[in-house]
């Protein structure tokens, strides 16, 4: 919950995933850590991840649990990230008060740039919420409502966007 497994944990959980077939891991940034400012901590535990993903030719996305960060902690999360080397900042669990929102996807993407990708997940419920994530800068979604808002985008005629 909230990224609070010991970083030790989630290198062993990531090898195993891995070793269970999986292309992509995502974790959960430590968000005490991070409201704590425990700063190398937070470092420590992704790059942790980061580095055993990696060595295995996989890909990894941190959930900030952007409902629960401010700002300021939303920049400093995704500056993290990329320092650490993740391949993607991702919004929420989903499990959260608050799923992804148009200005959160757009700091986290103004934040890493080209470094990183932006995954906006959580909340995301029909058509116009999906391009208006893509927008702001997602390059991936993450929503329970997919074949929904594929049906729209047929309806509308622009399944080809």
């Amino acid at each position: 919950p909230l990224g609070a497994t010991l970083a030790s944990i989630k290198i062993l959980e990531t090898v195993a995933v891995i070793s269970a077939g999986a292309g992509e891991v995502d974790m959960v940034l430590n968000v005490g850590e991070i409201k704590s400012g425990l700063l190398e901590q937070a470092l420590h535990d992704i790059q942790g991840v980061v580095g055993a993903a990696h060595e295995r030719q996989a890909l990894v996305k941190v959930i900030l649990e952007t409902s629960a960060l401010s700002r300021e902690q939303k920049i400093l999360a995704c500056l993290l990230c990329q320092e650490a080397g993740a391949d993607f900042v991702k919004t929420s669990t989903g499990f959260g008060s608050g799923g992804a929102t148009v200005e959160d996807v757009d700091l986290m993407q103004r934040v890493v740039g080209q470094k990183l990708k932006v995954k906006a997940s959580g909340g995301i419920r029909t058509l116009a919420d999906a391009q208006a994530m893509v927008a702001a800068g997602a390059s991936r979604l993450g929503t329970s409502a997919g074949i929904q808002i594929v049906q729209q985008a047929i309806e509308k005629g622009i399944e080809h966007e």
